[in-house]
């Protein structure tokens, strides 16, 4: 099925919002509770499947709502609809900071393998599915486990991905990787784990048990915090349950974390 072709802006930096423009009769569908605000003659519906496949029956609902689980996600997609007259505005943005990140499906083969959590939205028409990982070490090992998402089409695609983001061409080239910071690659190019140096390196120097190794001829997009790093440093830094700090700064702070036997 033939995408629909939808115009989009991008607002903001850090904390980046995605706008699109519909025509009379376009949709674009996105994840469960992304979307910001709308014009009032957008439609929006909840349904099982992204509608690239309109005779799809029940079963392969119900079967594409079965592999959404396993990567985490709502079994429903939502799809929004310029019902008026006239281009309409729906805006999308993702739970926390980073980059929004537009990708032209035809442009990058048909589709493009990306992060479990990063899909934000696309236009009708595009194919959202899963992939498993081909090697056992890359499942167990790589911060990606076994699924991955895969997007299908000839359309725009938006992803997230957190801190800066960075978009490399390999040609024939390998690059190493921590596990967490892969967004999405192209098919062209082969995922896998290795060990992260020698056995000193790899628990005492801090860049985890394993890295990720991405060789081959594609392109490949990076983000520099994964969501998983930000939520660590919160938690560590984060109050105990039923008490609270003094101040990052302050001398009783200290102290009370001493005592504690935090520092």
């Amino acid at each position: 099925m033939t995408s629909h072709e939808i115009d989009y802006t991008i607002h903001g930096d850090d904390m980046q919002v995605v706008s699109i423009e519909l025509d009379p009769q376009e949709t674009v569908i996105a994840e469960a509770g992304t979307m910001n605000w709308m014009d009032r003659d957008i439609q929006f519906e909840a349904k099982m499947g992204d509608g690239s496949q309109p005779n799809e029956g029940v079963f392969n609902k119900l079967l594409s709502a079965g592999k959404r689980v396993l990567t985490g996600e709502s079994i429903f997609l939502t799809h929004f609809t310029n019902i008026g007259q006239g281009k309409k505005e729906v805006s999308f943005a993702a739970p926390y900071p980073g980059k929004i990140i537009p990708v032209d499906l035809n442009k990058l083969g048909g589709n493009i393998i990306c992060q479990k959590d990063a899909f934000l939205c696309a236009a009708k028409g595009t194919k959202v599915s899963i992939t498993l990982s081909r090697r056992l070490g890359s499942g167990f090992f790589g911060g990606e486990g076994f699924i991955l998402q895969k997007l299908e089409g000839d359309g725009l695609a938006f992803l997230h991905a957190g801190g800066t983001v960075i978009k490399k061409e390999l040609n024939n080239e390998t690059i190493l990787i921590d596990t967490g910071c892969i967004v999405g690659f192209t098919e062209g190019l082969d995922y896998n784990i290795e060990r992260a140096g020698n056995l000193k390196s790899m628990f005492f120097g801090g860049e985890g048990l394993f890295l990720a190794t991405i060789r081959g001829t594609g392109t490949l997009y990076l983000q520099s915090l994964p969501f998983s790093r930000l939520a660590d440093r919160v938690v560590k830094h984060a109050p105990k349950l039923g008490g609270s700090s003094k101040g990052e700064g302050s001398i009783l702070g200290s102290i009370g974390r001493m005592i504690d036997g935090d520092n």
